[in-house]
């Protein structure tokens, strides 16, 4: 698989590219942190990123991706909607930000072979997230469950929103089930992951992460279940325990499906569909609706989009809507193509979760753990890189004795 080629650097780079995308707006934490410090220290990790990754790869060997193609191709319309300054001059910044992640993937990709190389600095890195929230919880229950996103679990120690919580405990939590049934790691290891973050997701009370796991484990469980006993049994189990709980503790899901939530107000998607209402109607020039209004923070009158699709719509128009479908469509494409493995198992995996998500999160269109995601997943349905043929053993001469090389007459 080439995991013992990789340097134990690039994991440092993801680690920097994972600090990057956490975002610096999130709950009030223990020790007020200014966002400015937040910003300084997240921007920071991707310069660092990129250096890093550049002194690894310093002949620039890259690898053929219609994934870092698509991304770049996608920095097109962000610079032509930014250069107007609709959204000021941080659009120009998150441009460069963006150029900067984008260039560190490309340079990472020369160890992008079809192992579970990124997989596993993908579970390590986001556990260590969730350790500092579980430290949170565990040092000030008050202030990681606050009343103000109604009991919800935050970030105490890192300003992080139940959403992204729920999100990093979801992905770890179906990746390391799938590397357990691929006997990529042993039962011990992945219970030490699997039981604190469901505990976590649980927590957060966050439907779209949950609906993701189960939705994406069930595909990428199915696509082994023709070649894999070990799925086989595992989607058996999986059903009978969904029954049990579906029977025995319907009422108590329910309940926590809902959080108190009104009719009205879970129909409406906790708001949200007033906003894209909004968004939609507003008025648009020729330029706006092709390449949008420059990279923002993602929100449309002051209100998250918390739509993928539409953020991606509003900042780099019906041109970035159409590169960000192609991402999804060749990824999806090619992992449909692939022959069924514990790497395509994987990717189908973050593929699907990306795609439920990005009907109520944002960040296709921009660096973010969802890009990571996909970035994952491309590294996993990348082909072996071709060994290098062996040489040829040499053939021994023969001596040839003294008295048979003089010439007989």
């Amino acid at each position: 698989m080439g995991e013992d080629r990789t340097p134990k650097s690039v994991g440092t780079v993801w680690g920097l590219l994972v600090l990057n995308t956490l975002g610096s707006a999130g709950a009030k934490t223990i020790v007020p942190l200014p966002r400015s410090l937040i910003q300084m220290v997240t921007m920071g990790a991707l310069v660092a990123a990129f250096a890093l990754a550049l002194a690894l790869n310093l002949r620039l060997r890259i690898r053929a991706s219609a994934f870092l193609l698509l991304l770049t191709l996608l920095l097109v319309p962000s610079v032509i909607s930014s250069v107007h300054l609709e959204s000021g001059f941080g659009a120009l910044f998150r441009c460069a930000r963006l150029a900067l992640f984008v260039g560190t993937l490309w340079l990472l990709s020369r160890w992008w072979d079809g192992g579970a190389t990124f997989v596993r600095h993908h579970i390590r890195m986001y556990f260590a997230v969730l350790g500092s929230v579980a430290a949170g919880l565990v040092v000030s229950p008050g202030a990681a469950l606050p009343d103000l996103y109604g009991g919800r679990l935050v970030g105490a120690l890192w300003p992080l929103t139940p959403p992204q919580i729920g999100q990093y405990a979801a992905v770890i939590i179906g990746l390391t089930v799938l590397l357990l049934m691929g006997r990529r790691t042993d039962r011990v290891s992945a219970a030490v992951v699997v039981v604190p973050s469901l505990v976590l997701l649980a927590l957060t009370h966050t439907r779209t992460a949950t609906l993701g796991l189960l939705v994406g484990l069930v595909l990428a469980i199915g696509s082994l279940i023709l070649t894999s006993a070990a799925a086989r049994r595992f989607f058996a189990w999986a059903v009978l325990c969904a029954a049990v709980a579906a029977v025995g503790l319907g009422s108590a899901l329910q309940a926590w499906f809902l959080r108190g939530q009104s009719k009205e107000n879970f129909t409406s998607l906790t708001g949200r569909a007033k906003v894209w209402d909004a968004l939609l109607a507003a008025p648009r020039t020729t330029s706006e609706q092709l390449f949008g209004v420059g990279l923002g923070d993602k929100s449309f009158g002051g209100l998250p989009i918390d739509n993928s699709w539409l953020a991606v719509y509003h900042e780099q128009g019906m041109t970035g809507v159409a590169l960000v479908a192609a991402v999804v469509i060749v990824l999806g494409g090619v992992a449909l193509l692939r022959p069924p493995s514990l790497s395509r198992a994987c990717a189908i995996f973050l593929i699907s979760y990306c795609a439920i998500a990005s009907y109520t999160e944002a960040g296709l269109g921009d660096a973010s753990p969802y890009l990571l995601h996909l970035a994952v997943a491309a590294s996993l349905l990348a082909a072996p890189a071709a060994a290098p043929p062996l040489p040829a053993p040499a053939v021994p001469r023969r001596r040839v004795p003294r008295w048979a090389r003089t010439e007989v007459t």
